[in-house]
């Protein structure tokens, strides 16, 4: 990459649901002449407000809000697109002189706009389908064995247990015969494109699931399951892979009778807390990611400050 390429500075702000994410944001970006770009593969959806916790009309008139309301709940979306898109929103403010606040909780959307994605073949299902078959009769750790001789640098990064990405490196390197470490190092991710400045929020696991559990509380309020009966209503499936996100499809099953409405709740409740733990041990794994607790608003103010200062006299 050319040295000489002035790279925007970017600050995220990211973390499990219902940490409080939005406020925390809507007041840095307010001191430091900021705009929120969102980063939460469900807040892209029309239609879906309340159980994607989108921001409120009041809150996005306060700041302006990217990359919110952007496809219908049929439309297909993917990181890549995101990472795309955002971008170009990034580009826009930073010519204007803007601070761009990327926030969410979407941890892969995040990773594909500071790093990029590495382009492979498509899948070959023959293939999957066989590793799959192996792991189930002979263990992950038998394919893992697998992948330390053909891909060491790639099983070095992977836990044996994780059966998911275990399986991909093998069946990227049986369909193409290069390994997954050789794809990423060919695609360079660490040519970066933007100076990003990582702030994930955390508190208390018990106080967090106590404000998950509050939070669905205030959607079911708001309106939850007539947002969901107005989807449907429209025509939206319940088999769509948005419609089958946490909350609306709690909801759609209430709404059709497999669920009584305490399930639905319970269920809801106990969903989104174990959503929010996969969302910590995600973010817990990036080491670039600088930890405080919401209420360090004055702690995180002076990290953005001298990130600033720092990246100012460099470009």
């Amino acid at each position: 990459m050319n040295q000489d390429i002035v790279k925007p500075n970017v600050i995220v702000i990211c973390g499990p649901t219902a940490l409080g994410k939005t406020s925390a944001a809507l007041e840095l970006a307010s001191i430091f002449n900021g705009e929120i770009i969102g980063a939460d593969s469900m807040q892209v959806y029309r239609y879906m407000d309340i159980g994607t916790a989108k921001p409120t009309a009041c809150e996005q008139a306060s700041i302006p809000h990217h990359m919110i309301d952007i496809v219908d709940p049929d439309e297909s979306f993917s990181a890549m697109q995101y990472a795309k898109m955002a971008h170009k929103e990034i580009a826009k403010l930073y010519a204007q002189d803007i601070t761009p606040f990327v926030v969410g909780g979407t941890g892969f959307y995040i990773k594909a706009l500071a790093h990029g994605l590495f382009m492979s073949k498509p899948v070959d299902m023959d293939i999957r389908m066989r590793l799959k078959g192996e792991a189930a009769i002979h263990g992950a750790v038998f394919l893992y064995e697998r992948l330390s001789k053909c891909d060491p640098d790639a099983a070095e990064k992977m836990h044996p247990n994780d059966t998911y990405r275990i399986i991909r490196a093998l069946e990227i390197y049986e369909a193409t015969g290069k390994s997954i470490s050789k794809y990423q190092n060919e695609h360079g991710f660490a040519d970066k494109r933007l100076n990003i400045l990582k702030i994930g929020l955390h508190i208390n696991r018990d106080l967090l699931y106590n404000r998950i559990n509050r939070r669905v509380d205030a959607m079911i309020e708001a309106g939850l399951p007539d947002e969901v009966k107005g989807l449907l209503g429209m025509g939206y499936s319940e088999n769509l892979k948005s419609m089958q996100s946490i909350g609306y499809r709690h909801m759609v099953n209430f709404i059709t009778g497999r669920l009584s409405w305490d399930e639905a709740l319970q269920t809801l409740k106990r969903d989104t807390r174990r959503y929010a733990k996969r969302q910590m041990t995600w973010f817990k794994a990036d080491s670039e990611i600088v930890w405080k607790e919401p209420d360090q608003l004055s702690d995180i103010c002076s990290l953005i400050r001298n990130f600033c200062e720092e990246h100012s006299e460099t470009n």
